[in-house]
């Protein structure tokens, strides 16, 4: 495991260094960066399990055959969280936060696009189709959720400093709690969905295109290891680990035998 970290951290690393160093070749070495999780799993996977191994591993991207209340909890986790935050903002306040601009039908289409288009094939093969199963054979499923999450949030870093990324200057010890809560559901998800990387890259889709329907942004923050002074950011925080300390509770320690790694 040490190496599949080692090498998605030095390629992605690298390239958005060369993203930002270079304009003219910036959207091409950001997305190899993005896609630099799944170019390692599948690398590793022929290395040690030959052609064989990186189909089964593939074939979990087009795994939907699971149940509808799992499409539910992929796609409305994030939105029901940050709606339950506004709810707590305005009872706390007696002011609502500030609500995002983004309508309802491009939220809605942007999550479904970015399952077939976006990023999060390239992270989703990754994370939770190549480390988490791994991890998992020997720590549990949660405890690999939560060795996965601060791994997953510290991978994201170059861009809270990035020249035009959306997270530029934000609090990163806020994110890294909300990543790692995040992980922790994007295991229940997993593990329930049977292992689907579908499920969990529309997950993914949705926290990405939906996050901002109450925006946690602190707007002109330039020091990324500040803490965030947004209430609806530590709201967030503190929900989404209400409920990772539920499914934590209740995640199997191992799970179906085709979720752990050969």
């Amino acid at each position: 495991m040490a190496l599949f970290f080692a090498l998605t951290f030095a390629i992605t690393w690298a390239s958005w260094y060369g993203a930002a160093s270079l304009p003219a070749f910036r959207v091409p070495l950001l997305y190899l960066g993005i896609f630099a999780p799944a170019f390692v799993a599948l690398a590793l996977t022929a290395w040690n399990e030959r052609a064989a191994g990186v189909v089964a591993l593939l074939r979990r991207l087009v795994e939907w055959r699971v149940g509808a209340r799992w499409y539910l909890f992929a796609f409305g986790y994030i939105a029901a969280i940050k709606l339950t935050v506004a709810l707590i903002h305005r009872a706390a306040t007696g002011a609502w936060p500030r609500f995002g601009d983004e309508p309802w039908p491009l939220m809605i289409g942007a999550t479904i696009v970015s399952v077939v288009v976006g990023g999060q094939t390239g992270e989703e093969i990754g994370w939770r189709g190549y480390a988490l199963p791994r991890l998992a054979a020997r720590f549990g499923f949660g405890g690999a959720s939560l060795i996965l999450g601060v791994l997953w949030a510290t991978w994201h870093l170059p861009l809270f400093f990035f020249p035009g990324s959306d997270i530029k200057g934000q609090s990163f010890p806020l994110y890294l709690l909300q990543v790692t809560a995040l992980s922790v559901a994007m295991a229940w998800l997993y593990v329930n969905a049977k292992g689907s990387l579908l499920l969990t890259m529309l997950m993914h889709a949705a926290v990405n295109n939906t996050k901002d329907i109450v925006p946690s942004a602190v707007p002109g923050a330039t020091n990324p290891w500040a803490l965030s002074t947004s209430l609806v950011g530590w709201l967030t925080v503190a929900l989404l680990w209400l409920f990772a300390a539920y499914f934590l509770a209740r995640m199997p320690y191992t799970a179906y035998k085709h979720l752990t790694a050969r």
